[in-house]
């Protein structure tokens, strides 16, 4: 297709990111990256228009890495996805639940899979990837095998499904946010909308809470607050990726951002997008 869009992800084709661009870019040409480095790189070399990057999920917490990605990055945040996730068993064709004796997937999906893989006495096999654990097993073409995958790995590889969602917690969900090169902010006044921005605090007694104080003051409300070290030390500054509900032109946001500023360094708006309906 001539000057089809293209949206870079990290992994296989059939992860859950690929899926998640399915979903929301169904048009568009998905592109598997191997690293998340890879991914941001695409984009800010024009080999891809968007990214699909995972930055929290509901059990693991956030994703490693993003977090110091994003502020390092000339990419903005333009959007927001949920994900359920939901993981199958599955094997080649002709295997079944008595001839599997291994269950290979991504260390983290194995841990969200425990009770699947403990009640049929599966042996669990660490692979790099969720749906590369599928393209292994049907590389392998062994019966013995199994894979922990998300549903469109089986498609893509001609998996057979052996048992579905075998998640141990039905609430596994993952917050997807898509990037883009050009700053595009969500109109005002058009929806609920989520404003995520980073900044600096000094190593000084009560520096957060008084950078904090207008958020509370104005009743805006604060969604994430997370801190990382700056340069790998304990005794600089902080620096801390905050979202909160609103948008930079209401007053009351507006207030809370002027009086951040007092207290702070280095503010940066990372985006200002539509909150997900899964929000509520």
């Amino acid at each position: 297709m001539p000057n089809q869009r293209r949206i870079a992800y990290q992994g296989e084709p059939g992860a859950n990111s690929h899926i998640v661009c399915q979903e929301h870019y169904p048009e568009w040409e998905a592109v598997a990256c191997a690293s998340f480095e890879d991914v941001f790189a695409a984009v800010e070399s024009g080999a891809a228009d968007l990214a699909m990057i995972p930055i929290d999920n509901s059990i693991a917490g956030r994703v490693a890495d993003i977090h110091h990605f994003l502020p390092a990055s000339s990419l903005h945040i333009i959007g927001e996805h949920f994900l359920r996730i939901r993981f199958h068993l599955m094997g080649v064709p002709g295997s079944s639940l008595e001839t599997i004796t291994t269950a290979h997937s991504h260390v983290h999906a194995l841990g969200q899979c425990r009770k699947v893989i403990r009640e049929h006495g599966l042996t669990a096999v660490i692979s790099g990837d969720t749906a590369g654990a599928a393209r292994e097993v049907a590389e392998a073409a062994d019966p013995t095998q199994a894979a922990i995958s998300p549903p469109l790995a089986a498609e893509i590889y001609g998996l057979q499904i052996l048992l579905e969602d075998i998640e141990d917690e039905d609430h596994n969900t993952t917050r997807f946010v898509v990037l883009s090169r050009e700053y595009v902010e969500a109109p005002a006044g058009q929806g609920p909308v989520v404003t995520s921005f980073i900044f600096n605090v000094r190593n000084l007694p009560a520096a957060l809470y008084k950078a904090l104080g207008g958020f509370a003051t104005n009743g805006v409300n604060m969604t994430k607050l997370e801190s990382y070290m700056v340069d790998g030390t304990f005794t600089g500054a902080t620096q801390f990726l905050a979202e909160v509900d609103g948008h930079p032109s209401d007053l009351h946001l507006s207030r809370a951002l002027e009086e951040l500023a007092f207290f702070t360094t280095d503010v940066k708006i990372l985006g200002v997008y539509p909150a997900d309906s899964f929000r509520g």
